[in-house]
């Protein structure tokens, strides 16, 4: 268990650093097919936690298309972990916001205390306990890291119990989606 739990730690770590190292640059990158893919890649813990994903995000992006979809498999792994005790329900959509877009990844999970909103992006950083979740403390550090390198910002707003909102802004790609 130990040894498996530091190979988690270590391939995380190294997909914490190689974040913006890449060389490959941001380009015009569908939102909805970058969520999708993520949905595709969660198919199993989907299936098996009953939840239900709807994508509604009609633009294009700044982004490279795969970081950007491991942004939102993180996101959406995260609201399919920490839920409660109905069936998990994923909301991805956005809105334009001038020349930029406004993503938000809605979750009907266990909710997040105001006081932790900040910190969950921090490496490391963990509210619960192994035993009662798994993981590394990196998937929204790594969300975080992503987001930004494309000139984005993102956050998270939540109530304990009434599951999360996690928002990003992206700059628009210029083109349709």
């Amino acid at each position: 268990d130990g040894a498996t739990r530091m190979q988690n730690l270590i391939e995380d770590l190294l997909a914490y650093a190689r974040v913006g190292r890449s060389g490959l640059v941001p380009v015009s990158t569908d939102v909805g097919t970058c969520a999708n893919a993520a949905t595709a890649q969660l198919q199993e813990s989907i299936a098996e936690s009953g939840a239900k994903v709807t994508v509604d995000a009609h633009c294009s992006v700044l982004a490279v298309p795969a970081q950007l979809t491991q942004v939102f498999q993180n996101l959406i792994a995260n609201a399919l972990k920490f839920r409660g005790s109905d069936a998990p329900e994923v909301t991805v959509d956005a809105q334009r916001e001038g020349a930029n877009w406004h993503i938000r990844v809605a979750d009907n999970g266990i909710g997040i205390e105001p006081r932790h909103w900040e910190r969950v992006f921090a490496i490391f950083q963990r509210l619960h306990t192994r035993s009662e979740y798994s993981g590394t403390g990196i998937g929204l550090a790594i969300c975080r890291r992503i987001v930004e390198s494309f000139g984005g910002s993102i956050w998270v707003e939540s109530k304990p119990g009434s599951g999360s909102v996690f928002h990003f802004i992206l700059p628009g790609s210029g083109k349709a989606a």
